[in-house]
């Protein structure tokens, strides 16, 4: 055998930057560049844009949970990346314009997923990885996880981050995670709203998974109609909000689980959805 051939059969293939398994009806995606800080490299964000184009068709997933392997959820954009098109005729303004538009495309992705989203953060989430996890319609932290929107330290300030993150927390708390970066621990983010539980170190992926299957188990014609009506009311006037959510109201006392569940109420049984 040459050292050649040798040495290829000796190098093992790359792991994939994704891992994806089905626990029940819940589809679990992991983010899987540990050694990189599961930063949110080109091929993550078309990675997990697909993914989310799939689970979304896919009528056997009720609920999705993300969650990351090594010490950290996600460092946010690959900056080794970013940097390495400086050199661009244009000092990479077009390749940088497609990142920040492709990652932001794929975070509209989650909140339009017609399912539930929970992030199973287990270590430090931040930049765009916070920006992840402000994405997700849930969030169960671990003890020892954190956050921060530290770009003002490298002098690039999370504007992006900084739409889920204001859409998440109140208004100062959002403006002294910009303004100062500085790392906040899990209680914190539980406390102003960017997570919804936090949980011992090491249980926060069975615990996503209990949330999101404890959802899993209402009309999922009801969640998705639930889901988009949340989003959609919440850039409206408080007038126009009432007006949408009534009629999305009347369209949902039409549906058919909508009419199983009110009927199962009245004759204490379980209900039988049919998800539509």
């Amino acid at each position: 055998m040459s050292a050649q051939v040798a040495k290829a059969v000796a190098t093992p293939p790359p792991s994939p930057i994704l891992l994806r398994e089905t626990v029940g009806s819940i589809a679990v995606i992991t983010l899987n560049r540990p050694a990189a800080r599961n930063s949110l490299s080109e091929a993550m964000i078309a990675g997990l844009h697909a993914a989310l184009k799939e689970i979304a068709d896919d009528k056997a997933v009720r609920a999705l949970v993300i969650t990351a392997n090594g010490p950290a959820f996600s460092a946010g954009h690959d900056m080794k990346e970013l940097t390495a098109r400086r050199s661009d005729a244009d000092r990479g303004r077009a390749y940088f314009a497609h990142i920040m538009n492709a990652c932001s495309a794929m975070m509209q992705a989650i909140v339009h997923l017609p399912k539930p989203v929970v992030a199973a953060v287990q270590g430090i989430a931040t930049a765009a990885g916070c920006q992840l996890v402000a994405s997700c319609d849930l969030a169960v932290a671990s003890e020892a996880a954190s956050f921060a929107t530290p770009g003002v330290d490298i002098g690039l300030f999370c504007s992006t981050p900084m739409v889920a993150l204001s859409r998440n927390v109140p208004r100062k708390q959002a403006m002294e995670m910009l303004l100062t970066g500085e790392l906040i621990p899990a209680e914190t983010a539980r406390d102003i709203g960017l997570v919804n539980r936090v949980v011992a170190a090491g249980s926060e992926r069975d615990a996503a998974i209990a949330l999101a299957a404890k959802i899993a188990q209402k009309s999922a014609h009801t969640i998705k109609l639930g889901k988009q009506a949340f989003y959609r009311q919440a850039e409206m006037s408080l007038a126009d909000a009432y007006r949408y959510a009534a009629e999305v109201m009347t369209e949902n006392m039409l549906a058919r689980d909508a009419e199983e569940g009110i009927g199962a109420f009245i004759e204490k049984r379980a209900p039988k959805w049919q998800d539509r």
